[in-house]
């Protein structure tokens, strides 16, 4: 039997801050589907993980902006003529566009005639990662074509998306199923779905075949040495979900006694504005915010930290995040996780066993608890040993690998 084929579709590809994806992909390969991405945008990073280079599944770009490639949006939209879908196709733009007449649904509609246009025959089955504009795409391409589509949401799409948007998406009668990362985004999905079973709760986890074992030990620094401070590691794009702005709050309010050095990984729009911060708040030789990074530089500082450290909350626009990748990634580094009780992070680690919890947005909790756990080494230890324990016995990913390959498989022979 000749494998499935699926499009997968995405907004932008590669991405060095969508690890879970990737080794996604890489295990949906592994169970033998036959895979071609179609990504909204080229990359805009300047490196990619090594798990980018092990994909085979070929990429293509649709025009970003429809400006830029006029004649294929054109040749699409002749396409699109001859299609029985068209009607259905009309409707949807017809309905979306009355409630979000905008040039972004504009641009999605005409990224959608190209896609549908230049989808190889014998692709049986798209499926997409997020629920917003790349759902979209998804959602109108499938019309026109008469396939089926899943998606795969995660944490803007599903938090920042308008009701009446996500339930057309989820209410979709070509619509096959819909998955995601954490129980919270599950149960707003069901909560706006005429069809809640046709949600799945499936945890990324963390793929452990590709990460080294966690050092045997780690130096049992407390912090009381200036020429051997804590160190402590950050790592998440510099946007306002990620609390970045707490934590430097945080450490500016730690005891003069205790001494320490922050190295920050991630690209953003916040990232000028946190330097400036961090200079203003007198921590310009404390902290260092080294950009983006490949997944092995990522691994290496998680090696050499005392303590990782990640503030999530909601942003002012409704954003949040889901389980970041980051913080199992830290645990299978054997590293002590502070983190924040808010979205799908408790799932993960429980206050006082896995890690330590504190309130979203109260950088004076933030601040007391990197201070206690900066201070006894062996307290860090046993948490770490308890989230190293979690991570592999119940978040490993081969399990979320296994349940979407089995959807899609079924989808696509329907």
């Amino acid at each position: 039997m000749a494998p499935l084929r699926i499009a997968v579709l995405l907004k932008g590809y590669p991405r060095l801050s969508e690890t879970f994806i990737a080794q996604e992909l890489l295990g949906l390969e592994a169970r033998g589907l036959d895979l071609a991405i179609w990504s909204l945008r080229r990359p805009h990073d300047g490196a990619v993980h090594p798990m980018h280079r092990k994909i085979r599944a070929p990429v293509s770009y649709l025009p970003e902006y429809l400006y830029q490639a006029p004649w294929r949006v054109l040749r699409g939209a002749v396409s699109a003529l001859r299609r029985p879908g068209l009607w259905t196709f009309l409707a949807l733009a017809r309905r979306d566009l009355a409630r979000d007449f905008t040039a972004n649904r504009g641009r999605r509609l005409g990224q959608a005639l190209v896609l549908a246009r230049e989808l190889p025959a014998q692709t049986d089955h798209i499926h997409v990662h997020y629920l917003h504009t790349p759902a979209s795409v998804a959602r109108y391409a499938a019309a026109l074509t008469g396939r089926r589509w899943s998606a795969s949401a995660h944490a803007k799409d599903i938090w920042t998306t308008p009701d009446w948007e996500l339930a057309g998406k989820l209410d979709d009668p070509r619509l096959a199923f819909a998955v995601t990362c954490t129980a919270a985004g599950a149960a707003r999905l069901r909560e706006v779905a005429a069809g809640p079973d046709r949600v799945s709760l499936v945890y990324h986890g963390l793929d452990l075949s590709r990460f080294p074992a966690p050092p045997e030990s780690r130096p049992a620094r407390d912090g009381s040495d200036p020429a051997d401070p804590l160190r402590v590691v950050s790592v998440g794009r510099a946007v306002a979900k990620k609390g970045f702005n707490d934590l430097l709050d945080a450490l500016a309010a730690l005891p003069p006694d205790l001494h320490w050095r922050l190295a920050h990984v991630g690209g953003g729009e916040e990232l000028a504005a946190l330097r400036a911060k961090a200079a203003a708040l007198g921590l310009g030789q404390k902290v260092v915010f080294l950009g983006a990074k490949p997944q092995p530089e990522v691994v290496a500082l998680l090696r050499e930290a005392d303590l990782f450290v990640l503030p999530a909350k909601r942003a002012p626009s409704g954003d949040r995040d889901g389980l970041p990748n980051v913080i199992m990634e830290a645990a299978s580094q054997g590293l002590c996780v502070v983190a924040t009780d808010f979205a799908g992070i408790p799932e993960f680690l429980r206050d006082g066993i896995e890690g330590r919890l504190v309130p979203p947005g109260d950088w004076g909790a933030l601040s007391n608890a990197v201070n206690l756990l900066a201070r006894d080494p062996v307290e860090r230890a046993r948490l770490a040993a308890a989230a190293l324990a979690r991570l592999r016995a119940e978040f490993g990913a081969e399990a979320g690998f296994d349940t979407v390959a089995h959807l899609l498989g079924d989808a696509a022979r329907r």
